[in-house]
């Protein structure tokens, strides 16, 4: 093994060579050697041709056609372009039109729908209310009209109301309208009554069609005006059996003479038939100084 002291000593004319790292490397470049094949001949460009052997008043001639026709071409490359460019941004707004104005017509038609709903609501009740008021209104014309035809129809409700009294209760009276009472003491319920142990009473306060039934348990109103109000408050129409007649209205013969015109003062006259100064009248003439109605002219 040999140390370093054992290295033969290098020239001092040689070069210097050392392994130099990557960082300290600035910018480098790999070298390529050049092709050993001799370059290839560069071709050399053509050489232009000839002007034609023309007369200089021809060429300038030809050289303003060729230019008028130049500028036509242009003119119509770039009408060309121009209309297709417009065409394009024609349709462009056109779309967008279209979309805008479908875009505000559904906005309108949805606002009239919403305003069409809103008014539908708010007639909802009150056309709800009139129909329920015309149709009480007919229930109560109907139920007039088979009481006025069939009167009987008191029995049946005179025997339901004395049922609806307690078992036990006694001295029961039956108060009906004075032209019903025939009705109850002839018919098949006089019997039924009678077991009961019930009295028939007349009193015109009592509606024909209706009843009361008193006794020392209770009483019962059977009577038509209590058993209509009950029925039209389920109608949803609370309207009485028997409708108060309108009041005239007291103001109208005011308003009649406030309306009337003004008559003008008649005037007055005074006439003083002793005054002594008074011009005397005109004397009347004379029958035989008028003329002859046959004289006048035709």
């Amino acid at each position: 093994m040999t140390s370093s002291s054992d290295r033969p000593a290098r020239a001092s004319g040689s070069l210097y060579a050392r392994f130099i790292p990557r960082e300290e490397l600035q910018s480098f470049k790999a070298w390529m050697p050049d092709s050993f094949e001799p370059p290839k001949p560069v071709k050399a460009p053509p050489a232009p041709t000839p002007p034609p052997d023309i007369p200089a008043a021809e060429h300038a001639l030809l050289l303003h056609a060729a230019r008028l026709a130049g500028r036509e071409e242009g003119h119509a490359e770039g009408q060309r372009q121009g209309y297709e460019e417009g065409y394009r941004d024609g349709l462009a707004a056109l779309e967008s039109f279209k979309q805008h104005h479908t875009a505000q017509m559904a906005a309108q038609v949805a606002s009239l729908l919403e305003s069409m709903e809103a008014q539908l609501d708010a007639l909802e009740e009150p056309m709800a209310r009139a129909v329920a008021e015309s149709a009480t209104r007919l229930a109560r014309a109907v139920l007039r009209t088979e009481l006025s035809t069939r009167p009987e129809v008191v029995e049946s409700v005179a025997l339901e109301a004395v049922g609806a009294m307690l078992a036990g209760a006694r001295q029961m009276r039956v108060t009906v309208n004075p032209e019903d009472e025939p009705l109850l003491a002839a018919g098949a319920a006089a019997l039924q009554l009678e077991a009961r142990g019930a009295r028939v009473l007349a009193s015109a306060a009592v509606a024909r069609g209706g009843c009361v039934v008193e006794s020392e348990l209770g009483r019962v109103d059977a009577r038509i005006e209590q058993r209509w109000a009950q029925a039209a408050k389920l109608l949803g129409a609370p309207l009485p059996w028997e409708e108060a007649p309108a009041a005239p209205p007291a103001a109208a013969p005011q308003r009649a003479a406030a309306a009337a015109p003004a008559l003008p003062p008649e005037p007055s006259f005074e006439l003083d038939l002793g005054a002594d100064d008074a011009p005397p009248p005109p004397p009347m003439p004379d029958l035989d100084d008028l003329p002859d109605p046959g004289s006048f002219p035709r």
